[in-house]
Parts: structure tokens; C-alpha cells; sequence
């Protein structure tokens, strides 16, 4: 079924529709550190570390890593001289770590190949490592005023709602991508852009819109059909598949044995607790094979959770203590463990840390252990 509001609408109606949400956007924009204040002229570098950050990620979350990214490397030759794993460090706990190594890259690439100079082009943006097709429509209009298309989930939303659109958006792209630059101010692409995303954020709300507040109310075609939320159409959702794995936190004396994971692969580039590989059923018992040497391994209570992207994984978290010296382990260095809380480890190797009592002030888990052998 194809909503009467599919229909196209004349030029003059669309020019309409965007001088309204202008309108709008000049009285509520949202006062975010990354948006350069009204009339000046944004900024390039700093529109692209805030984009490349929000993928995936709410703004809330991003503003203080923003923040400190923007302090310690102020320029896009800053960050490209920086080491890699000084960018992983500071981006850990942001999640989705290719992220980080692919903005790295991107750094070192308009470093070098453009001469620390962004492209204003669209398709010349899309060649930088890690830079999409919304990434690179939203830089291209926000930074340099270019007439493209920048869909994030808001503007999916909105868009979605407007036309009463009756297929999920991963299945509309076309069609969402065609409204927008039907909508699309020639004067304003980036201020539109914005607008539109700020619209989703703060009022056409993926649950109860504010359509009340809304400046295309009466255009908007779920609007009419009395059922805004029924749109974006959601997809038949399948079930998140389940993995299973150990960690190992391995003691002696004060310091506390960290490996680096490959920079290819789940939390590639990042320190970590050695660990086994993932499976469907990794019992504590087998897992021992994959240690990274012998030792009074014993298992703590319990297992903790973790949901990624694409995946829900359940850690069993294995310690052990040494007595010094400390070893030397293949890929592996020892770190003092009163030093952990700064080496920005991932999200998940934090709650390994605090569930085996390394980190200080942290919910910790502790629990009963079980004595483990390799019978």
C-alpha cells in the first residue's frame, strides 16, 4: 500500500516545507560544541571528528570525548602525527574501535594526500578511509555549503513520517535520499541539514513525536493517517546470536598482563586481557588451552554480559596471581595495575577489570571462584 502522500510535491510546496523547518531551526538549534555559531563559517576538521564520533553513537556520549580529542589534537595535522595508540587510548569506551583506527587514518590521509586540507567534494570525501556515504554528505554540506544529502537515523525518521513512507528505511534508502534533495535549499544545505536532524532529536522522536511542535505538521502525511508512530516502518528484527569466551587477568606482585589485539577484528588495535577466541559454548575448563601460560586459574562466579552491534557475549573472567619476578609472555607486557584505569581499555575489558577487583571504586563482582585444571 502507497500513502496518498507519496505523491510528489510541487516545487513551490517544497520550498515551502524548507522555509518553514529554517524557520524553526534558527529559534531551536540545538547548542551542540561541534556547530560553528550562526553566520560563521564552520569548521572542517572539527565537523569531521564530530561526525566520524557520532556514527553509532548519541551526542550526549560524544561531547566530552569531543572535547578532549579537540584539546589534545586542536588540528588535523595534530591528530595525523599522533600514534595510533594514543587515538585508541583516548577513544576507548567510545566504542566501534574501527572507528578510531579509520579516523587515524583519515587524518594521515589528508595529511598527506591533500595536503591537511579536507576535499569539499562529495565522491572525493567518500575516498578517506572510514567516510560513508552519510559521513561524507554531511561534511560536504555542513562544512562547505555544497547541495548533498546527509541521512542519519533522524533524518530517516522524519522523512519516513513526512511521506508516510510504508517500507522500513533500509529498504527506502532511494526514496529517502530523492525527498531530501527535493527538499533541499539551495542556500542553507548545511543549516538544513542540521535542521532536520535536529528536528529528529528533539521532536519527531522515534516514540511519542511532539508533532504539537512540529513546523511540518500539517504537511506531514502520518501526521494525517493518525499514526506517526507507526513510522519509520520497523523491520522484522532477528535474534542478536550469542557468543561465549574467557578472559584472563593474571597477577603478579603489582602489576597486572595486558596483550594488544590485532588491528584487524573485534576491538582491533586495543589493549586487552588475553582471551580465548568466541564461540557458540566456551566452558572454563576448555578454555585453559588458551591461557597465556600455567597457573592456578580459578574462575569467578558468574559471567559477565556484553552486547555489541551485532552479537550478545557472556566473558567467564579467570585470574590467577604469580609471584614476582614477572614473566616474560609472548605479545603480552605487564602493566602496574594501579596504572589500568588509564591505559583506555574497551568498555568490556573494564568490567572484566572490575569484576576481578582491579579497578578502584568501580562496581566490582567478585563472587566465588572455582579451582581449575586442565584434565
Amino acid at each position: 500500500m502507497v500513502a496518498p502522500s507519496a505523491r510528489p510535491r510541487k516545487p513551490q510546496a517544497r520550498e515551502a516545507l524548507a522555509r518553514k523547518l529554517l524557520a524553526w531551526y534558527d529559534e531551536n538549534r540545538r547548542d551542540l560544541p561541534w556547530r560553528a555559531a550562526p553566520g560563521a563559517r564552520p569548521d572542517p576538521y572539527r565537523v569531521w571528528l564530530s561526525e566520524i564520533m557520532l556514527q553509532q553513537t548519541t551526542a550526549a556520549a560524544v561531547k566530552g570525548y569531543y572535547a578532549r580529542f579537540l584539546a589534545r589534537w586542536p588540528s588535523v595535522e595534530a591528530l595525523a602525527a599522533a600514534p595510533l595508540d594514543d587515538v585508541l587510548a583516548a577513544w576507548a569506551g567510545l566504542g566501534y574501535y574501527a572507528r578510531a583506527r579509520n579516523l587515524h587514518a583519515c587524518a594521515r590521509a589528508v595529511v598527506a594526500d591533500h595536503g591537511g586540507r579536507f576535499p569539499q567534494d562529495e565522491a572525493a570525501l567518500r575516498g578517506l578511509p572510514g567516510v560513508g556515504a552519510y559521513t561524507a554528505g554531511a561534511i560536504a554540506a555542513i562544512a562547505f555549503g555544497r547541495p548533498c544529502a546527509a541521512i542519519d537515523g533522524n533524518v530517516e525518521r522524519v522523512i519516513s513520517r513526512l511521506y508516510a513512507i510504508p517500507v522500513p528505511p533500509r529498504a527506502a534508502k532511494r526514496e529517502i535520499r530523492e525527498r531530501v534533495l527535493a527538499l533541499l535549499p539551495p542556500a542553507r544545505p548545511g543549516d538544513f541539514a542540521q535542521a532536520t536532524m535536529d528536528l529528529g532529536a528533539a521532536v519527531c522522536v522515534p516514540r511519542a513525536p511532539d508533532c504539537g511542535r512540529c513546523p511540518l505538521e500539517a504537511a506531514c502525511a502520518a501526521r494525517r493517517l493518525g499514526a506517526p508512530d507507526a513510522f519509520p516502518v520497523r523491520p522484522v528484527k532477528a535474534q542478536r546470536p550469542r557468543r561465549r569466551g574467557a578472559v584472563f587477568v593474571l597477577r603478579c606482585g603489582e602489576r597486572v598482563l595486558l596483550t594488544r589485539r590485532p588491528l584487524r577484528g573485534l576491538l582491533g588495535g586495543m589493549a586487552a586481557f588475553p582471551a580465548t577466541p568466541l564461540s557458540r559454548d566456551t566452558p572454563p575448563r576448555e578454555a585453559l588451552a588458551h591461557a597465556p601460560l600455567d597457573a592456578d586459574w580459578r574462575a569467578l562466579d558468574g559471567t559477565l554480559a556484553h552486547i555489541f552491534t551485532h552479537f550478545a557475549l557472556e566473558l567467564t573472567v579467570l585470574t590467577a596471581r604469580l609471584d614476582p619476578p614477572a614473566p616474560c609472555v609472548e605479545n603480552c607486557c605487564w602493566l602496574l595495575a594501579a596504572k589500568l584505569d588509564m591505559e583506555g581499555l574497551p568498555t568490556v575489558m573494564r568490567k572484566a577489570a572490575a569484576q576481578a577487583g582491579l579497578l578502584a571504586g568501580k562496581e566490582r563482582a567478585h563472587g566465588a571462584t572455582q579451582t581449575l585444571d586442565r584434565g
